[in-house]
């Protein structure tokens, strides 16, 4: 069983950032594709971007803009999101997820999550 968790979120102004962590144990992390979901309110939950175990493959959604980076530290066992420019829509409990499969673009597909944290963007 793997055991994933969020940290990092908050309440931010709008034109902020703020860097998301994840911690998954339980098995190889490096065997692990990780990647960071995000739901608003009566929405869907989203992809926004994945990386492979070894950190070198990466994919993000449209809508990131250059505005948020994900990368991986597999000697802390740990998945980041960096978001830069936050804007008001950007307010969602972000979620991380693993599998080991990378390039799973669907929530369904995913194995292992964690139990969210919320990010608030306020003008």
């Amino acid at each position: 069983q793997v055991h994933v968790t969020e940290s990092g979120g908050g309440l931010v102004q709008a034109g902020g950032s703020l860097r998301l962590s994840c911690v998954a144990s339980g098995r190889t992390f490096s065997s692990l594709a990780m990647a960071w979901f995000r739901q608003a309110p009566g929405k869907e939950r989203d992809f926004v971007a994945g990386i492979s175990g070894d950190g070198y493959s990466k994919n993000t959604k449209d809508f990131v803009e250059g505005r948020f980076t994900i990368s991986r530290d597999n000697a802390k066992n740990t998945v980041y999101l960096q978001i830069t420019n936050l804007k008001l829509d950007d307010t969602a409990v972000y979620y991380c997820a693993a599998d080991p499969r990378f390039g799973l673009l669907s929530a369904a597909d995913y194995a292992y999550w964690g139990q969210g944290t919320q990010v608030t963007v306020s003008s």
